[in-house]
């Protein structure tokens, strides 16, 4: 990263945009809310914890913002820290006061390819499970990956939110999105190209993460009785 480019975003990160930038976190199960982003800021995306934005003067940098409350800087710092260089992950360049300047990974979301009817080939699947093969070598934790978490870009894979990648706790969402994919997707979906009305795909994931706290509530309650 050339320093004069980083020292001109964040000239303008700290006189354009963090003194203006309106942002909330009403549920923390929910993306935060930008309620004002000034000009000439765009918001590409949000999350539970953050949203990112990216100014057009620097398309291939983005800005990751954590809402006011939200936990996991510090965590997400660190994971950059230990991932470095990976064409699967993006960079960090920055990072203070709650927010981080990335390298930005251009495609679309696994959710939104089913959205638009998009196939999604193999290599995509392949290259994400190499990815999160190489963080796990890297002491991390491959947490919280659904299909808003990886996209695809020229038909290679992508994973584009690690926050969570110090969490230790089993998380089986990407062997769910795999086993979908092998099992429903590949065979019905992938040869029609259906697209999927957005409401659907929200049920589907409501639906499952139901599934999950109701699991996870059961294995709690099982070890809480008494065993003989």
């Amino acid at each position: 990263m050339d320093k004069l480019h980083l020292q001109h975003m964040l000239e303008s990160i700290y006189q354009e945009l963090l003194p203006s930038l309106q942002i909330e976190s009403v549920n923390p199960h929910n993306p935060v809310k930008v309620n004002y982003l000034p000009e000439p800021w765009r918001l590409l995306g949000t999350g539970n914890y953050a949203a990112v934005v990216y100014h057009p003067d620097h398309p291939d940098l983005v800005v990751k913002i954590y809402a006011p409350g939200r936990p996991g800087f510090e965590e997400e710092v660190e994971v950059y820290h230990r991932l470095g260089t990976h064409p699967a992950f993006s960079e960090c360049f920055y990072a203070k006061e709650g927010f981080l300047i990335l390298k930005r990974l251009y495609g679309v979301t696994l959710y939104n390819c089913m959205h638009l009817g998009l196939r999604i080939p193999k290599q995509v699947i392949r290259d994400i499970d190499a990815a999160l093969d190489y963080a796990r070598h890297r002491g991390l934790y491959p947490h919280d990956i659904h299909g808003r978490n990886v996209m695809m870009h020229e038909g290679r894979g992508l994973v584009v939110d690690i926050s969570d990648f110090l969490d230790e706790q089993t998380c089986s969402k990407w062997n769910n999105l795999k086993k979908a994919y092998y099992w429903l997707y590949l065979p019905f979906l992938y040869p029609l190209r259906l697209r999927v009305p957005y409401f659907v795909l929200d049920i589907v994931r409501k639906g499952y993460r139901f599934v999950a706290s109701f699991k996870s509530f059961c294995h709690r309650l099982f070890q809480m009785l008494p065993h003989r």
